[in-house]
């Protein structure tokens, strides 16, 4: 049975379904599929190398001012791996890196494994089905990047929350009463970053969480309704949500303040968040574009400022996209947030 008839089926049975459960089956179907890069969206590590190391530098200057610990390195959902790629490419030439790290990526979807262990060939990896199963004997240096956004979310306003019934044929949205708070919220962002937040107040290390976001609602800064960010894209066009279930990537902003306030309250110490493009400006960025350039022909060097525009500038990621960090105790303060602006 598609997905389409089966909740079909489930709403007929059990009337309608709430949110956050339609994102999960919706997007578990999704991700189950194809590969979505490149056809429905595309991520900033496949817009140019540079983000990949800079990624790198980061976490490599970490790792040497906490004396280079033997870790683990963690990726949340690797998509083709390319990240990780381009950041090994440059924690491989520090001497001893490879030697101390064990590479773990969380990822469900098996075509992204795929990809994964195609590009990742020369480095040992383990793969994680859920954050849970990631090791317990080592610090941590976790990287997520457009990870939480794709976390499923629940609304509720004035009185009612948001569910998906079915009728005449057609998946739409329904309001249905309900207790508390106008809010829009992610119970499993919220659950992954405290189980995260946990394991670091134990274990040492780091996250780096790079998404597309705000640290306070808009609801709170502008004293109206609470942000509605709920959006469906298939062939980088905004769709409807409820339109044909499992074939469209579900996604909403991540609360970013929510995030750092769960991992405050296990002890650690929070960085940001701030923008993408301020983050990747204060790691040297614009420099190693520049490096990128130098003997490259004009249509190239074209490109390289192109994709650092697109990754840097206010009006394309530079802005929306927002940069946590989250440091475990008695660990050194990460690089690119003392220069870059809340």
């Amino acid at each position: 049975m598609i997905l389409a008839e089966h909740l079909a089926a489930r709403i007929a049975a059990q009337g309608p379904i709430r949110l956050d459960d339609w994102m999960a089956a919706c997007n578990a179907a999704y991700y189950a599929g194809d590969d979505p890069l490149g056809r429905d969206f595309t991520t900033a590590p496949e817009i140019s190398q540079m983000f990949g190391e800079m990624i790198g530098g980061w976490i490599g200057d970490l790792w040497l001012r906490a004396g280079m610990p033997a870790l683990d390195l963690v990726e949340l959902g690797p998509g083709r791996g390319t990240l990780l790629a381009d950041a090994l490419r440059l924690l491989g030439r520090l001497p001893g890196f490879a030697a101390a790290v064990r590479l773990n990526l969380v990822e469900t979807s098996p075509a992204m494994r795929t990809a994964q262990r195609t590009r990742l060939a020369d480095w040992p990896a383990q793969w994680h089905d859920r954050v849970d199963q990631l090791p317990e004997d080592r610090p941590l240096i976790i990287i997520a990047n457009e990870f939480f956004d794709a976390l499923p979310i629940r609304q509720r306003r004035d009185g009612r929350e948001l569910f998906v019934g079915h009728e005449q044929g057609l998946f739409g949205p329904q309001w249905l009463p309900a207790d508390g708070p106008d809010a829009e919220w992610s119970e499993a962002a919220l659950a992954i970053i405290g189980h995260l937040a946990g394991r670091l107040a134990v274990q040492g290390g780091a996250a780096l969480i790079i998404d597309y976001g705000y640290g306070q609602p808009p609801s709170i800064q502008s004293g109206s309704h609470p942000p509605d960010t709920l959006q469906a894209v298939h062939r980088g066009e905004q769709v409807s949500p409820y339109h044909e279930p499992g074939r469209h990537d579900l996604t909403a902003h991540v609360d970013f303040g929510a995030l750092a306030a769960v991992a405050a309250g296990r002890g650690l110490a929070c960085h940001g968040p701030v923008a993408q493009g301020a983050f990747l400006g204060a790691l040297g960025i614009g420099a190693r574009a520049d490096a990128l350039k130098q003997g490259r022909g004009p249509a190239q060097a074209a490109s390289i400022t192109a994709a650092l525009l697109r990754l840097t500038a206010p009006q394309q990621m530079g802005a929306i996209f927002q940069v946590l960090a989250l440091i475990a105790p008695g660990w050194p303060a990460p690089a690119g947030f003392a220069m870059a602006p809340e």
